[in-house]
Order: structure tokens, then sequence, then C-alpha cells
């Protein structure tokens, strides 16, 4: 079984078919998901040290951190969506 992975910036990636939703960081409940994900151990920080942008919630209830912004993230997700 061939797995899709989706680039989220700075040589990182997701497994694409895990992905829930992908987010803006900047609303309250975003952060409080994010404090959340923190607290349980299920938050993945892939901004490399540089401001959120985006939030990708997947499917095992991990909370991965980008530092692209999240339309851009959409829209490799389609293009990678597309293809298969």
């Amino acid at each position: 079984m061939e797995r899709t992975l989706l680039n989220i910036g700075f040589g990182n990636t997701v497994v694409a078919d895990r992905v829930v939703a992908i987010v803006a960081p900047n609303s309250a409940p975003m952060k409080r998901l994010k404090d959340e994900a923190r607290k349980k151990n299920c938050l993945v920080d892939a901004t490399h040290g540089r401001r959120t942008r985006s939030i990708i919630i997947m499917d095992s209830n991990h909370v991965v951190l980008s530092a692209i912004q999240a339309e851009t993230i959409s829209q490799r997700f389609e293009q990678v969506k597309g293809q298969e």
C-alpha cells in the first residue's frame, strides 16, 4: 500500500490520507486545541522555530504545527488528492 505524502514545509511531510483538517491558528479555539494537544503530548511542532501559520489535525488526534500558510497547504493537499 503506497502512502501519499503532503509537504508541510522545510522538508517535513505528513501522510495525506490521515489529514482531517488544515486550519489557521489565529482563533481562540485553535489556540486552545494547540495547548490541549501539548498537554496530551500529541503536538508535533514542524515550524523549525518560525511563526505558526497553520495547524494540521490528523485522524490520530495529533496536531501538527507548520510555518506554511493554511491556504498553501490546502492547495498542495488538493494537488496530492488529484494525483491519486
